[in-house]
């Protein structure tokens, strides 16, 4: 495999990659079973665009997912290309929206990644914005656990995240930290309908000191249990949901 191709697997990954702009080289599916569902989906839509359909036994598909579940499907693709910041920006008023972004500080988790990038594509988040250093990117084990969701989405990399935040504020888009102190507004206080950047902390350490100090509000979820905080994952999904409803009501 070249240094421009990438493997993924998991049957929705694969079919969702053959949807999108991603360039899909091969199909691989599992030999000996009759391909019916989703396997079928795949390579119906494999044969659609032209692509070629392999059939491999279990073992070469379990040597080419490096031992990863996959489902019976795998897929050489191109690697995965991200976007400029400049093409997040752009989104919202493609769509005639206000900005709805996600920026995520130093998220080094794959099944947090991927459980965030796959509530912001069903929300309908214009961009996602990761750090290029001491964060996890987007790796077939991301593309796996999103069920595909990363190829519906304009990802950006940047190698400083405060500078992204103040380019984003310089657009008049507000930037909101979801981290819980003294300082913080419950979500329900503030306007959630207005442009905006949500930004989740790390696993563990939450937001650092720089993007916490360049946050234009730090806003947190009221709690009525013992445990006193979400995972980044979770916490960061109720913040996109809510968003989403304060905008859209019950679309």
């Amino acid at each position: 495999m070249s240094a421009s191709e990438d493997i993924i697997y998991g049957r929705y990954p694969v079919l969702e990659a053959l949807r999108s702009d991603r360039d899909v080289e091969k199909v691989v599916l599992v030999r000996g079973t009759r391909w019916t569902g989703v396997l079928a989906e795949i390579a119906a839509e494999a044969r659609r665009l032209g692509v070629p359909v392999q059939a491999l036994d279990k073992a070469a598909l379990d040597r080419l997912a490096d031992g990863a579940h996959h489902q019976g499907a795998v897929a050489h693709v191109s690697v995965y290309r991200y976007a400029e910041l400049d093409d997040v920006l752009a989104t919202p008023a493609q769509r005639g929206e206000p900005a709805f972004l996600l920026l995520l500080d130093c998220v080094q988790d794959p099944q947090n990644l991927a459980s965030l990038l796959r509530t912001a594509e069903a929300v309908g988040v214009h961009g996602v914005i990761l750090p290029e250093h001491r964060a996890v990117g987007v790796t077939g084990a991301v593309v796996k656990a999103s069920a595909g969701a990363v190829e519906h989405l304009t990802i950006a990399r940047v190698t400083n995240l405060v500078r992204a935040m103040e380019q984003l504020q310089t657009a008049d888009i507000w930037v909101l930290g979801l981290e819980r102190t003294p300082q913080s507004q419950r979500y329900d206080r503030v306007d959630l309908t207005m442009p905006l950047a949500w930004v989740v902390g790390s696993e563990g350490r939450g937001l650092s000191r720089l993007v916490r100090e360049r946050c234009d509000l730090l806003v947190d979820l009221p709690m009525r249990g013992r445990v006193n905080s979400l995972n980044a994952a979770a916490a960061g999904s109720i913040a996109l949901y809510q968003t989403w409803l304060r905008r859209y009501g019950n679309p």
